[in-house]
């Protein structure tokens, strides 16, 4: 863990992963998936399925990233992996509701405790995003979760998904700060590795109370919400 003191001295701006960090991803899913599942007349549960779902579209997007071919879009990732997970699953469907359950990521709300977060920390840093979404989609996103940050950046621009370096590099080349002025947030592990080894500062928002896996790139701060960071740069 770094000393508070030397990370307030070194950062410049803030960047935050959105899906999962900025906005609630997983309930807000969950929400909207479960009612379509109960009128397909789906018996599982609806977490479980948003969870099959988000990890089947991880891998297939880290497939894409290994490839070193042309980027595909996250909303195309997303398509290929709803259809996939509800093909294994046994669920009937047409390519409309397909589309529709990627198109609910658009419009997922913050976690309850990231404006008022993200405001106090505004008044020290610059506020950035760095998502795997389509600029498109991040676009969409703004009128959801109104949070008012200085630049959102798609890795589209990188021509790859995080955690690749490319999209580290790019998005700090973007902001005109050097690796180690960025203090990148985020609530996956993955992200806070990929950041970390391409020499950003990271933050680790641990709202499941998971262990940190024991890689040589750890984070400098490990909290339980964006209010305790708040709290501890403010």
């Amino acid at each position: 863990m770094t000393d508070i003191q030397t990370l307030k001295s070194t950062i410049r701006l803030c960047m935050f992963d959105q899906y999962g960090t900025v906005v609630d991803m997983q309930g807000g899913l969950r929400e909207f998936a479960a009612p379509f599942l109960r009128a397909k007349g789906w018996t599982g549960d609806p977490d479980a399925f948003v969870t099959w779902w988000r990890r089947t579209h991880f891998e297939n997007s880290m497939i894409d990233a290994l490839l070193g071919r042309a980027h595909t879009s996250y909303r195309q990732i997303g398509h290929l992996s709803v259809r996939q997970v509800m093909e294994r699953a046994g669920i009937a469907h047409t390519e409309e509701e397909v589309h529709a359950l990627v198109a609910a990521i658009e419009r997922l709300a913050c976690f309850p405790e990231v404006p008022e977060a993200l405001a106090r920390l505004h008044k020290a840093y610059r506020l950035v995003v760095l998502s795997n979404g389509d600029p498109d989609m991040l676009e969409t996103a703004k009128q959801y979760h109104r949070i008012p940050f200085d630049a959102v950046i798609s890795v589209a621009e990188a021509n790859a998904f995080k955690p690749h370096r490319a999209t580290y590099e790019m998005a700090a080349r973007k902001m005109g700060v050097a690796m180690d002025e960025v203090l990148f947030v985020a609530n996956h592990e993955f992200d806070c590795v990929g950041a970390k080894a391409t020499g950003m500062r990271t933050a680790f928002i641990n709202r499941r109370r998971r262990p940190f896996a024991r890689w040589p790139h750890q984070p400098d701060l490990v909290v339980a919400s964006m209010t305790e960071l708040a709290d501890l740069l403010g």
